[in-house]
């Protein structure tokens, strides 16, 4: 039996986690992973062990989502079990042997999102992560271990930490193991090479030595321990101790058989064309300018709530719509408003909110850039892609911006903000300006030297902004047959090609793991050793030993 992806929600609220507890205790809050064996998202089989699916880290993402935004307070997230002598056992593996290969690929993804989201939270918002692992911790256990600040692993002669997706499963360590290993941890290449061909893990003095974990600690100090150390990194932290959380309150979506409709953002399915018209409207009528207005605004204010359901749109059509393959990104609205709203986030870039709000922004349009999907930018007459918004056009594989120069007044026009130059670094840790320009600084010079400036189409075109700038006449052809094109040619030759392409220059920690994801992972997430009738997946747990296909390839 295969599991089919069929419609998933991403959207959820404390009140329902079936595999999560919070508590929070001042500056600390502590997530607590206590999985319910029989709350999988998909029926075929049981969580067991503290493994989980993808249900499991949706609710881990709205956990720390709900962390950054309704309780300012907290400054250090420590992530422990609840069940005895087992931190997390990874991935279900029998999930991702009923799973087919694109739920497994999509699985890998977000799961790899969410855990760069502690990251990114770390490095830019004073949200610090203690791993305090309190048992075994094998697979996508470790790695949720790996992506917080520091690992204390409790000496009880047999906790330890594994990566044995190479020797039992025949795949790799899918969500940044690999990467983490070399690029955080670093980990000797020859100690590494032993982890991750071990299947019974490293145990304390050892898993500190080769720097698997940071610290080990005896049963009887292990709980005092990790509240010390919590409290240590929650010292460094420039997190308020005395604001106003803001409710996370649910969005206002519907779905319909080809559209999906939030406040600010719409998708348009066209099923024959295999596209999605995704449009996000500007801000309209009077907005907060001041910190007082943002937060009595709260979910409501526009940056976050346009945040918010653009992420839940990219996710729904990554989950969901599997045959969508060409995204249409537009704007609607007034190019001011969006300039507007920009000043607004400059002007209080160090308030908290605001700051968790630019987070939500960039790590959102960071999923653009990672989305298995062709991207291209249609720039309108009412199209308002400046600063901000402009983002999702550079996010784009091609930009088509409508020239009119016999309608000056009614022009489509887009604008560069401050936003545009460091505000929403990719994964790369790069603007998209400088992917763009491969950090050219005459190029990047001259762009910014519009800052505020609305740019008719010839104007973009001769700073390459945009791709090409067809007249109305030649508009609906090229377009179409830009669309059509890109409809008829391979799935996966695209998504190859679009990965390499967007990722041109510098490599990163978080470039690495999404390369690994799209092809390393890929490939052999399809392979006969992994998924074939004798394939580890398969076999596991059977007592049947696997039957490898021993060519080198």
């Amino acid at each position: 039996m295969s599991i089919s992806p069929a419609p998933v929600d991403y959207q959820t609220h404390p009140d329902r986690y079936r595999h999560w507890r919070l508590q929070f205790e001042g500056p600390v809050a502590t997530l607590v992973m206590a999985i319910d064996e029989d709350g999988g998202l998909r029926e075929g089989y049981k969580l067991k062990l503290n493994s989980y699916d993808l249900g499991v880290d949706i609710e881990l993402n709205d956990a720390v989502q709900r962390i950054r935004f309704e309780h300012p307070e907290v400054r250090t997230v420590i992530v422990t079990s609840g069940l005895d002598r087992v931190f997390c056992s990874g991935a279900n593996i029998f999930m991702l042997g009923k799973s087919s290969h694109s739920w497994k690929v999509n699985f890998c993804k977000f799961t790899n999102e969410t855990r760069n989201g502690l990251e990114d939270s770390s490095r830019h918002s004073g949200l610090k992560f203690l791993a305090a692992v309190n048992g075994a911790c094998a697979g996508g256990g470790y790695e949720l271990a790996a992506a917080c600040d520091e690992i204390i692993l409790v000496d009880d002669r047999s906790s330890s930490v594994s990566l044995p997706e190479v020797p039992l499963l025949g795949v790799l360590p899918g969500t940044g193991g690999l990467t983490r290993l070399t690029d955080k941890r670093r980990v000797r290449h020859d100690h590494a090479d032993i982890f991750c061909t071990t299947s019974e893990g490293i145990r304390g003095k050892k898993a500190r030595d080769w720097r698997l974990v940071d610290e080990v600690v005896k049963t009887q100090g292990f709980a005092q321990r990790v509240q010390e150390r919590a409290r240590e990194l929650a010292a460094l932290s420039d997190r308020p101790a005395d604001a106003k959380g803001v409710a996370l309150t649910p969005l206002n979506k519907t779905v319909a058989a080809d559209a999906i409709s939030y406040g600010h953002v719409s998708v348009a399915i066209d099923r024959a064309g295999r596209s999605a018209t995704l449009t996000v409207k500007a801000p309209s009528g009077a907005q907060p300018s001041d910190v007082t207005g943002i937060e009595a605004a709260g979910s409501n204010w526009y940056p976050l709530q346009m945040a918010r359901e653009l992420e839940d749109a990219i996710l729904h059509l990554r989950t969901n719509e599997l045959e969508i393959g060409t995204w249409l990104l537009k704007t609607q609205g007034a190019v001011a408003d969006v300039l507007a709203m920009d000043a607004t986030l400059g002007k209080h870039a160090s308030h908290w909110f605001v700051r968790e709000t630019t987070g939500l922004l960039r790590r959102t349009l960071a999923r653009l850039d990672v989305s298995s999907r062709s991207l291209f930018a249609l720039i309108e007459r009412d199209s308002c892609f400046a600063g901000t918004l402009f983002e999702i056009a550079l996010a784009a594989d091609r930009i088509y911006m409508l020239a009119l120069p016999d309608e000056p007044d009614t022009a489509p026009k887009i604008a560069l903000s401050s936003m545009n130059f460091g505000t929403f670094p990719m994964v790369s840790h790069e603007t998209r300006l400088q992917r763009r320009f491969y950090s050219d600084a005459a190029e990047l010079g001259a762009a910014q030297a519009t800052i505020g400036t609305q740019l008719h189409a010839d104007e973009a075109l001769a700073l390459g902004l945009v791709t090409s700038a067809p007249d109305d006449i030649d508009w609906p052809d090229e377009v179409r047959i830009a669309i059509e094109e890109r409809a008829s040619m391979s799935p996966d030759a695209l998504t190859g090609m679009e990965a390499n392409l967007r990722f041109a220059g510098k490599e990163t920690m978080e470039t690495r793991i999404f390369g690994r994801l799209t092809a390393w992972q890929n490939w052999i997430f399809i392979r006969p050793n992994a998924v074939g009738e004798g394939g580890a997946l398969k076999v596991y747990g059977t007592g049947t030993k696997p039957q490898f296909d021993r060519n080198r390839v």
